[in-house]
């Protein structure tokens, strides 16, 4: 703020609102908030989920959104490793083939991604089978002592595979904890349908482990935005039925966007000399938030072409969770600090969208 210059009190008015909204979203978030699934974790679910489908145009884009999250390089690496065990080997390679083409195209345009950390060695000299065995324990919670039952009495080569390979060879790898391998396992386990046992089990396990049921909708919510709405339905009814929440809403991908999408319009007055910086800064924070965060569905700043000063951004999200994860993230608390003197008045305005159908239809033919 410029020496001597009169405060307006829309402006006094509208300082305090911001800040108390930036102060209070980062330390005041109720317990719906505080599990909601993060954007790396959106991420992951998104990556395994494309894959497992076999949709690598959209599974570029997802790539390098994980990339721009914070995942590393091996963890997104061994996302895509971990899900052969789900959905088959030639997924999972077509995936690494398309995560290569990322990297090359990112490092073509001087993006240096974070490598991560490698697999830790494995220095347990018990046989790969009570490895695998005990892992599935710290899984499941409960001891598998005892006499074989069901597909394992019946095929127990197919059993002790389970144990020394999958739950051995890629849960033992420690690049990935349990909680993200289960991620992946579910978000998979949706994706491919008609294996609604599997899937109980391993929402099951994803309980156990301390993803709590209201993160699992959100994994259901994420991966809908991709997959067909009777498999999406399926995994709601998994849901209810495990966790016994009959009113869990068995809703599909659509439904889903016109009840809880949630559209914002800010009508922002700028001092006029800042209007230039302030738009820079705008612009890199919009771009930032559509690439990086999966709840971000839009945010499109527009100034009036007749005054500068005078800008409107559309905000347009998949959820209230989203908006209030937006709150949280680095880039927008950079904009809030480094604009907060060139703003003169600010108004948020709740809207609500006619026809949510014609909504989506915009953003496909843009892609055209």
């Amino acid at each position: 703020m410029k020496e001597g210059r009169k405060i307006q009190k829309p402006l006094v008015l509208a300082i305090i609102a911001m800040l108390y909204l930036f102060t209070n979203t980062a330390g005041a978030q109720n317990n719906r908030l505080d599990d909601s699934l993060t954007s790396q974790q959106q991420s992951i679910i998104t990556i395994a989920s494309l894959t497992a489908k076999g949709d690598l145009d959209n599974l570029e884009n997802a790539l390098a959104n994980g990339l721009d999250s914070g995942l590393t390089v091996n963890q997104i690496k061994e996302v895509l490793v971990h899900l052969y065990a789900y959905c088959g080997f030639p997924r999972s390679i077509r995936g690494l083939q398309t995560f290569i083409e990322v990297l090359d195209e990112r490092k073509a345009k001087g993006i240096t991604d974070n490598q991560g950390a490698e697999a830790s060695p494995i220095i347990d000299e018990r046989s790969k089978y009570d490895r695998g065995k005990e892992i599935l324990e710290e899984l499941v919670k409960t001891s598998l002592d005892g006499p074989k039952k069901g597909y394992a009495q019946f095929s127990p080569e197919i059993e002790v595979f389970l144990k020394e390979h999958l739950f051995a060879d890629i849960f033992e790898r420690d690049v990935l904890n349990y909680q993200q391998r289960e991620m992946v396992t579910v978000s998979v386990l949706i994706s491919i349908g008609g294996v609604e046992p599997m899937l109980r089990t391993h929402m099951n396990i994803c309980l156990l482990q301390g993803i709590t049921a209201h993160q699992l909708e959100h994994l259901i919510d994420v991966v809908a935005t991709n997959i067909d709405n009777e498999k999406i339905k399926a995994a709601r009814e998994v849901l209810s039925e495990l966790t016994g929440n009959t009113t869990l809403p068995i809703k599909n991908s659509e439904q889903t966007q016109q009840i809880e999408m949630m559209v914002r319009l800010a009508e922002v007055e700028i001092y006029p000399e800042f209007v230039d910086q302030y738009k820079a800064i705008l612009k890199e924070e919009a771009a930032r938030s559509v690439e990086v965060e999966p709840g971000v569905i839009a945010i499109f700043p527009m100034f009036q072409k007749e005054n500068r000063t005078q800008f409107k951004i559309l905000e347009i999200y998949a959820d209230t969770l989203s908006y209030k994860l937006h709150l949280k993230t680095p880039h927008f608390k950079k904009y809030k600090t480094s604009t907060l003197q060139m703003v003169k008045s600010l108004e948020l305005i709740e809207m609500r969208s006619v026809d949510e159908k014609t909504m989506q239809a915009i953003f496909q033919k843009i892609k055209r």
